[in-house]
C-alpha cells in the first residue's frame, strides 16, 4: 500500500478524493432539492418518484466523474484512456435516456391523475388520457432510437461504416423505404389520432357493423372492445382513412328509438300516455326526450317510432328494451286487436247466391 501512494503523483490523489467528494456533494444537492419540492403541494411528486429520478441521476454523476484523469492515474491505467472515455459516454447517454423516460412516466402520472376516466361524465378525461397514452409511446420511442444512434454514431469505426453502407447502398434504401411506406404511414396516422383525436378511450363506436368501446389506443392498432367481450383489433389508418359512426365523440348521451308496427285501429293517444307513464317509472330515462309519433304506413300495418334519451349508450339499450317489452304487453292486456293482423275478405261466387 506504501508503495502504491509512493508511485502515485499526490495532486492525483488530491483530485481524485476531491472530486469523488464533489460527486456525492452534488448527488446529495441534488437529492434535497428533489425531496423538498417533491413534498410541496404545489410541486407534489407521485409515490417512487424519487427513486425513479435519483437513480438515473446518480449514473449521469458518476459517468462524469469516470472521465476524470485523476481515476486514471490513481488506477495506473493511463494507456487505458479510449475505453474510459467511451464508457463514460455510453453510461452518461443510457442514464440520460433512463432519465427522460422516467421523467415522461412521472410527468404522464401528475397530469391523469388529475382525471377521472370512471365518472359518468369523463370526456376531458378521456381526452386527456388519449394524448398522454400515445404522446408517451411516440416519446418513449424516439428517445430509445436517439439514444441507439448516439451510442453507434460515439465509435469512429460504426460511423465510417454506416456512412460508406448509406453511400454504396442508394437502391436498398429506396427498396426499404417502399416496403416500410406502410409502416410509417400506420405510425403518422396514430399520431394524427393523438391530435385530433376522431376517437378517445372509452368512446363507444360502431365499426365494422359492430358495436364496442375502445379500450386501447397504440401507434399501429386500436383494439376496440366488442358488447359480447370479444376484441376487435383495428389499424389506426382505419380511423383516417373510412367511415366509421363515433356515439360519444362530443357527449355520451344519446337517442334511443323503439319501433312498433301495428294494426290501423291502434289508439295513438293512448300509447303516448302509456310511453310517458313507463318513462317516468324507470331510473333509465334522462328526462329530456319523450316522443311517440307514426312514422310510416304500409299496405297491413303502421309504423309507430317512440323516440327516448339517456345518459350514455349503454343505458339507452336498457331504457329502448324495456319500453318495448312494456309497450307491447300494453298492447297485449289493452288492446289486443291493435296488434298487427292481415285481413281476408271472403266472398261468396254468383251461383252459390242464386243457389242460395
Amino acid at each position: 500500500m506504501n508503495t502504491f501512494f509512493d508511485t502515485v503523483p499526490k495532486s492525483a490523489l488530491y483530485f481524485f478524493i476531491a472530486s469523488t467528494l464533489g460527486v456525492l456533494i452534488a448527488y446529495w444537492v441534488i437529492s434535497f432539492f428533489i425531496k423538498k419540492y417533491g413534498k410541496d403541494p404545489k410541486y407534489l411528486l407521485p409515490n417512487g418518484a424519487f427513486k425513479k429520478i435519483s437513480r438515473p441521476i446518480f449514473l449521469i454523476i458518476f459517468s462524469i466523474w469516470l472521465r476524470s484523469e485523476s481515476i486514471r492515474t490513481l488506477l495506473q491505467l493511463e494507456e487505458h484512456d479510449y475505453w474510459f472515455k467511451k464508457t463514460s459516454t455510453i453510461l452518461f447517454i443510457a442514464s440520460l435516456t433512463w432519465l427522460l423516460l422516467n421523467l415522461l412516466k412521472i410527468i404522464k402520472t401528475v397530469i391523469v391523475s388529475n382525471y377521472d376516466v370512471h365518472v359518468e361524465n369523463n370526456l376531458k378525461a378521456r381526452k386527456i388520457y388519449t394524448q398522454f397514452n400515445i404522446l408517451e409511446r411516440i416519446f418513449i420511442f424516439t428517445i430509445i432510437i436517439l439514444a441507439i444512434g448516439a451510442v453507434l454514431m460515439s465509435f469512429e469505426s460504426i460511423r465510417e461504416l454506416g456512412v460508406s453502407i448509406f453511400a454504396s447502398a442508394g437502391v436498398a434504401g429506396i427498396i426499404i423505404g417502399f416496403s416500410a411506406q406502410k409502416m410509417i404511414g400506420t405510425v403518422l396516422a396514430g399520431i394524427q389520432i393523438a391530435i385530433a383525436q376522431p376517437i378517445k378511450i372509452d368512446d363507444v363506436v360502431i365499426v365494422e357493423g359492430e358495436w364496442g368501446r375502445i379500450e386501447e389506443i397504440t401507434l399501429t392498432y386500436v383494439v376496440v372492445k366488442i358488447w359480447d367481450k370479444r376484441r376487435l383489433i383495428v389499424p389506426t389508418t382505419y380511423f383516417i382513412e373510412k367511415p366509421f359512426q363515433n356515439w360519444t365523440k362530443t357527449s355520451s348521451d344519446i337517442l334511443g328509438t323503439v319501433f312498433l308496427y301495428t294494426d290501423y285501429t291502434v289508439p295513438f293517444d293512448a300509447l303516448r300516455e302509456e310511453l310517458t307513464k313507463i318513462l317516468k317509472s324507470t331510473d333509465l330515462w334522462d328526462k329530456e326526450v319523450n316522443v311517440l309519433q307514426v312514422t310510416d304506413s304500409k299496405q297491413n300495418c303502421v309504423e309507430i317510432r317512440a323516440l327516448m334519451s339517456a345518459k350514455d349508450s349503454p343505458t339507452a339499450w336498457d331504457l329502448r328494451v324495456h319500453v318495448r317489452e312494456k309497450l307491447i304487453t300494453f298492447l297485449q292486456e289493452n288492446y289486443p286487436e291493435s296488434i298487427a293482423k292481415n285481413r281476408v275478405l271472403l266472398e261468396k261466387s254468383t251461383e252459390e247466391n242464386n243457389n242460395s
